[in-house]
């Protein structure tokens, strides 16, 4: 199987700088793409999931999730310092909700596309 290129090399200069003026720049970049690895890992998944419900403590995450407690204490530090989750404090309680409603945006949009469609895994056996 070929694989698509360019067969005459030629930069649509206009296009090109249209483009360019648009794109974010390296470090909001890089933020996103940190945003993207948390989103890779099933487990920060499934506890981001889980708070599309509204918000829930530690606890009913671990259990929600199926890791430990500190498991899931450890990914909440990680979704937090990305913005992703925040949380709210009710004596020595912690209760996590999605941080605004562009992670449940980026959520919502990340199920409906892989319900609509059938990913090819290469790496994966049939």
């Amino acid at each position: 199987m070929a694989i698509e290129s360019c067969g005459t090399r030629v930069v649509d200069a206009d296009r090109v700088a249209a483009v360019n003026v648009r794109m974010p720049t390296d470090r909001d970049l890089t933020d996103t793409a940190d945003v993207f690895g948390l989103l890779a890992d099933p487990g920060r998944l499934r506890l981001l999931l889980a708070l599309l419900e509204g918000e829930l403590c530690v606890c009913d995450l671990a259990a929600v999730s199926g890791l430990s407690e500190s498991a899931t204490s450890h990914a909440l530090r990680l979704l937090r310092a990305h913005r992703v989750v925040s949380v709210r404090r009710a004596g020595r309680m912690a209760y996590y909700r999605l941080d605004d409603a562009h992670v449940r945006m980026l959520l919502d949009l990340a199920i409906a596309h892989t319900e609509h469609t059938e990913a090819i895994h290469p790496e994966r056996e049939a």
